[in-house]
C-alpha cells in the first residue's frame, strides 16, 4: 500500500492501494490511525468493518492486484468512506442478498452506515457509505444484531429468504428469534414478559447514555 496524504484542510485522507488481501489490513490500520487524528477513536471498530467490506469487494468483484483508492472524509459528525476503482460495474444489493451465500458485503453495510451509494467517476466507480462517529456503539450492536439474524435465518434455508426480499425476511426473523428465546426462558422457568421488561429497560438505559 503506498503512503496515504492528508489534504491541507485536515478533513480528507486519500489512501491508494492495490487490490489484495494483505492490503485490507493496512488500510484499516490507516483509517484508525486517521480516526484517532480527528478525536474519533470510538469509530475504529465499525470503521474497520466498512473498510474491510468495501476493499475486499474490490478483490472479488474487480481483481486482485487492480488500482484502488480508499477515502475518508470527515463531516461535522459523521464519517464518509469511499473505495474508487477502475470498474464501472455498479455492485447490487440483491447479490448480497442472496448470492454469495447471503454473506456480509453490501448487506453489512446497509445495516452499519447511515447512508452509502454509487457513483460513476472518469475511470470507473465509487462505492460510498456514511457513519455517525458518535455513536459507534449502536453501530456495533447492530453489526451483532445482523451477525445473529444472519446465523438464525442461516437455519431457515437460502431458499426461504430469497424468495422474501430482505427487509421482510429480517423483520419476520426478528420476531421469531424473539419468539423462540421467550420459548427457550419459559422451559427455563423465567416469565416471558419479564424478560421482555428487562430487555426493554435496558435498550432505553443505553439509548438515554447514548
Amino acid at each position: 500500500m503506498h503512503s496515504y496524504d492528508i489534504t491541507e484542510s485536515q478533513l480528507r485522507c486519500v489512501v491508494p492501494f492495490r487490490a489484495a488481501p494483505a492490503e485490507v489490513r493496512l488500510l484499516r490500520a490507516a483509517a484508525a490511525r486517521q480516526l484517532a487524528m480527528w478525536g474519533m477513536p470510538a469509530a475504529a471498530d465499525e470503521a474497520g468493518l466498512l473498510v474491510t467490506e468495501l476493499a475486499t469487494n474490490v478483490v472479488k468483484h474487480v481483481g486482485e492486484g487492480s488500482s484502488a483508492t480508499l477515502v475518508l472524509e470527515r463531516r461535522g459528525e459523521r464519517v464518509r468512506f469511499e473505495v474508487h476503482d477502475q470498474s464501472r460495474v455498479m455492485p447490487l444489493l440483491r447479490a448480497a442478498e442472496c448470492g454469495d451465500e447471503c454473506g456480509r458485503g453490501l448487506h453489512l453495510i446497509t445495516s452499519l452506515a447511515v447512508d452509502w451509494g454509487t457513483v460513476l467517476t472518469a475511470v470507473g466507480k465509487a462505492v460510498w457509505c456514511e457513519v455517525d462517529a458518535l455513536d459507534a456503539g449502536a453501530c456495533l450492536r447492530i453489526e451483532r444484531a445482523v451477525a445473529v439474524l444472519e446465523g438464525y435465518q442461516g437455519s431457515r434455508g437460502t431458499a426461504e429468504l430469497c424468495g422474501m426480499g430482505r427487509e421482510a425476511a429480517l423483520d419476520q426473523s426478528v420476531v421469531e428469534l424473539i419468539a423462540d428465546l421467550l420459548h427457550w426462558g419459559a422451559a427455563r422457568g423465567h416469565d416471558p414478559d419479564d424478560i421482555l421488561d428487562r430487555a426493554q429497560m435496558h435498550y432505553e438505559a443505553e439509548a438515554d447514555a447514548a
